[in-house]
């Protein structure tokens, strides 16, 4: 993201839910290595997006559902928005609960813009204005929205299919084919990994793995390695007993400055930018 000096940042990380309100002047971001389910709820302004299957205009009170590895790239101009992220085993377990979801079968929302849903749009401010307030009670306020949110999701946007190739991983809802490469990643993300060492773990040549990855994807390997690696951190920012370079090196940057850096360019906030947005849990 590219952003304006002049902002507001609230975030919470956890790993079954992330949430990021934000008001911005600018906006540029693409999701790189979407593992997650993702809404994106426009707050105020109008955003500009495109993906693999089309292109349009997001106007107030509208929103983006986005699947894994769901690549979304957005444009806008004095805009506010809330961003909430739900892990895969999170979104599976309240289908499971739901009784919406049975064995080999994956959640998906092919429905890209929503517009016109009172109900969503509630819990998307309430979820907004209780990150911007320090009230007792805050995290179970947000748990309790963020619950309701998915069930209402699950219950209007979802459809539930088979899909052999798909397995609700340790590391989040992959294709088969490259799931043993994507666990290296997240396994060995401190390590300065080639595209020969990434392809290996999935018994394929470097450029047969390559041309794969990229249209299960979206993103090429590396990319994708930068964006695991980004979220990784994001985590690790929401622990004050680390330090900017104890993170850099945990996530596989050579030196503080390197992963300074490339954490701006994803977020466009330094990490210790980052960490000051963060709210307690």
């Amino acid at each position: 993201m590219n952003l304006s000096p002049s902002q507001l940042n609230r975030f919470l990380v956890s790993p079954q839910y992330s949430i990021y309100y934000r008001r911005l002047k600018k906006l540029q971001w693409t999701n790189a290595a979407q593992t997650e389910y993702g809404l994106l709820y426009l707050l105020g302004g109008r955003l500009k997006f495109v993906t693999r299957q089309n292109s349009g205009e997001l106007s107030q009170d509208q929103a983006l559902l986005i699947d894994p590895s769901f690549n979304v790239r957005t444009t806008g101009q004095a805009v506010e928005f809330l961003l909430l992220t739900l892990a895969p085993a999170f979104v599976t377990d309240h289908a499971v609960r739901m009784r919406l979801i049975g064995p080999e079968a994956t959640v998906s929302f092919p429905q890209t813009l929503v517009a016109g849903d009172d109900r969503l749009g509630q819990l998307a401010h309430d979820l907004a204005l209780e990150l911007g307030e320090d009230s007792p009670g805050r995290e179970i306020v947000i748990l309790a929205s963020v619950q309701q949110l998915t069930v209402h999701l699950l219950r209007h946007y979802s459809n539930m299919r088979r899909s052999p190739e798909l397995e609700l991983s340790r590391v989040g809802l992959i294709d088969r084919r490259i799931r043993r490469s994507v666990e290296l990643m997240h396994v060995q993300l401190d390590h300065n990994l080639s595209l020969k060492t990434i392809a290996a773990a999935s018994y394929l040549s470097p450029f047969h793995f390559a041309r794969l990855f990229k249209k299960l994807t979206g993103s090429t390997p590396h990319a994708y390695l930068a964006g695991i690696r980004t979220t990784r951190a994001q985590s690790l920012l929401a622990d004050a007993g680390l330090s900017v370079t104890e993170i850099s090196s945990r996530v596989g940057y050579s030196s503080p400055s390197h992963f300074t850096k490339a954490f701006r360019e994803a977020t466009g906030l330094t990490p210790r930018a980052f960490r000051k947005a963060l709210v307690s849990r």
